[in-house]
């Protein structure tokens, strides 16, 4: 079930929001200020395009760059990110076949929050 979600998440979406998200990663790489950001942008968005088949995660080892990095982030980017996979999961969620990808953008929201504490990462196969 998870194969066939990705596959409608990156047809219906996915690729581009994801491709977006390296855009303006890339974007933002260009200012040596901002490769932290930038990273952090390819990085979730590369992620992004596949997310039935990943959880997210909070970091242990998190420290006092992280929350930093963190609090520019929320700043900058990461409400209006949030406030956009809020809005997409309201959206989607209004209709019956659209309610597991609402799920998968409202789990997407701590990563888009806070990127420097949250990863996405690869459920475990049973």
């Amino acid at each position: 079930m998870n194969t066939l979600g990705n596959i409608l998440w990156f047809i219906f979406g996915g690729f581009f929001t994801g491709l977006g998200y390296a855009f303006g990663g890339l974007m933002v790489c260009l200012t040596v200020i901002g490769i932290p950001f930038g990273v952090k942008a390819i990085q979730f968005g590369f992620s992004m395009m596949t997310p039935f088949n990943k959880e997210v995660r909070a970091k242990e080892d998190a420290g006092c760059l992280a929350f930093s990095l963190n609090i520019i982030w929320l700043l900058l980017f990461g409400w209006e990110l949030a406030l956009l996979h809020v809005a997409f999961a309201i959206v989607l969620g209004i209709s019956i076949v659209g309610i597991p990808f609402a799920r998968q953008h409202l789990k997407l929201v701590p990563v888009a929050l806070l990127p420097f504490s949250h990863r996405l990462s690869e459920i475990a196969s049973e």
